[in-house]
């Protein structure tokens, strides 16, 4: 019996051991794998990043651009530098290749949605006035937070419209006659909601990018020297703040001092189905360097204060057929021009044509844009405050769907700008000085009028395909003729290939440029 029962636990104890010998044999369970997953709260695209609750999409295009007659940077009119002057120097046309990335992540929390969002463009330019053969580009257009109403960071300005500087979807990026600052602007701002579409937003905003138009010291320097920058002249010494300015060919920086304050900037918004209205106010500080840009004892002017206020609307499928649109604004600057006359349009415009005046070489249309003028070269003597410039524009645009692959949208702009009397008389004076010789009328004041047309084919959904063609006309005030007998020959009012010593005839001046684009979004 005692046998019996050692041979029973013996074999108990070895499949024991057998069983857990096999156990130690099979396979360990892998982990289960995490998919990515959908998230259906912010719209299509969206998916979260694994192992968070934040989600994120991805997007972007890429364009391929060619302009034809244009100048500057790729699409703008060709209304000043080597293609204003229609010399052998210009580029007949521009082309431009880029690709656009944007990241957008939003998290939901107790305060709300907390959102980030990220866009750059890469993008290779050939043809311009500033690149010789060709060139590359980085640019950040918007990094910024949105977090319980507040936004940080490099977006839209509260102060424009949905639509930016293109009420009509149209290619150019130059259609003047409002603020356009669609590839962001620095700012701490605060939206509130009132419900039923209705917003108000309040913010402080960056204006040394894009909202400080030109501001000109027009008195002689210490040595005498001028140069003249679309038509105004501004005080020149060697080796000065002025000299290296004009040098690199960017006027805004002759009298503008540092950045003293941020733009302050409302707006309040109604956007519901019918469409939107918006009225938006801008207040902006003008602060000026010295008289003599080389030596603080000579002083300053005081510091001025600018504004600007815009009105818009937008009104959404409109009788003529589903899914057509007018937007439309109108805008007014006192010592704010960059709000009218905005984003990376130039601050001066000099264009040349054909003449039937007796013994004129040519015809010039010459204007400059700015937030003010002023003269002195000493506050104890002759300096004078700043003279601030009123500018007002009206820009808008209509678009039509002729099919859900054909639409056209035809759009325009009128921008006026005037000195004053003080102004006026500040501006003229000192072309005199520089030995511009008037034979009729010096009055620096302009108009500029842009109507344009664009037509589009997107044969399959994000892939279009579209050509548009832009005439700009600047209305200059001065009458007569001009000549510069002692101007050197690389003169930016005459031009580097332009005989300096010859009579021009002051007259308008109108261009045309054309331009063809095919997009991809994703």
């Amino acid at each position: 019996m005692k046998m019996v029962k050692s041979l029973i636990l013996g074999s108990a104890a070895g499949l024991i051991a057998m069983s857990g010998a096999q156990a130690a044999d099979l396979p360990v369970k892998a982990k289960a794998v995490e998919y990515v997953r959908i998230c259906s709260l912010y719209g299509a695209g969206f998916f979260y990043i694994p192992g968070t609750d934040t989600c994120i999409k991805l997007g972007g295009y890429l364009r391929a651009d060619t302009s034809f007659n244009a100048s500057g940077a790729y699409n703008d009119p060709a209304w000043n530098g080597a293609s204003g002057q229609q010399n052998r120097l210009r580029n007949y046309y521009i082309a431009r290749a880029r690709q656009d990335i944007n990241i957008d992540t939003r998290t939901a929390t107790e305060y709300g949605v907390v959102r980030t969002f990220f866009d750059a463009t890469f993008n290779w330019t050939t043809g311009t006035d500033a690149i010789a053969g060709g060139g590359s580009s980085i640019g950040v257009y918007y990094a910024f937070i949105q977090f319980a109403g507040f936004t940080m960071g490099k977006a839209v300005s509260q102060y424009s419209t949905p639509w930016t500087g293109y009420p009509a979807g149209n290619q150019t990026s130059f259609l003047i006659g409002g603020q356009d600052d669609v590839t962001g602007i620095n700012q701490l701002a605060y939206t509130a909601s009132f419900g039923n579409g209705v917003t108000g937003s309040i913010s402080l905003e960056d204006q040394s990018a894009y909202d400080q138009g030109g501001l000109y010291n027009v008195s002689a320097g210490p040595a005498g020297a001028f140069a003249n920058v679309g038509g105004l002249p501004v005080s020149v010494t060697a080796g000065s703040q002025a000299a290296q300015a004009f040098t690199s060919g960017v006027p805004g920086a002759l009298s503008y001092g540092g950045v003293a304050a941020p733009d302050i900037v409302g707006a309040l918004r109604v956007d519901q189905a019918w469409g939107l209205f918006q009225a938006s106010a801008a207040a902006h500080n003008i602060h000026a360097s010295y008289y003599t840009a080389s030596n603080e004892n000579t002083g300053h002017p005081s510091d001025v204060w600018g504004w600007a206020g815009m009105l818009a609307l937008s009104i959404k499928n409109i009788p003529t057929g589903p899914g057509d649109t007018i937007n439309v604004d109108a805008s007014y600057a006192n010592g704010a021009s960059r709000y009218v006359i905005g984003g990376v349009s130039p601050n001066n415009f000099s264009m040349f044509g054909s003449t039937n005046v007796p013994g004129a070489y040519q015809s010039i249309a010459f204007a400059a844009s700015g937030d003010g003028v002023f003269a002195g070269t000493n506050a104890a003597t002759n300096g004078t405050g700043i003279s601030k410039s009123s500018v007002w524009g009206i820009r808008g645009g209509y678009t039509h769907n002729w099919s859900p692959t054909w639409s056209s949208s035809v759009f325009g702009s009128y921008s006026a700008l005037t000195w004053g009397s003080t102004g006026r008389s500040l501006i003229c004076n000192g072309l005199g000085a520089s030995n511009i010789v008037f034979s009729g009328t010096c009055n620096p004041d302009f108009n500029i009028a842009q109507v344009g047309f664009v037509t589009r084919w997107t044969p399959v959904k994000n892939l279009t395909f579209s050509g548009e063609v832009l005439w700009t006309n600047l209305d200059q005030k001065n009458t007569g003729t001009i000549s510069s007998p002692n101007a050197a020959p690389n003169n930016n009012l005459v031009g580097a290939t332009k005989p300096a010593n010859a009579v021009y005839e002051l007259k308008d001046q109108n261009t045309v440029t054309f331009g063809v684009r095919a997009q991809r979004v994703f």
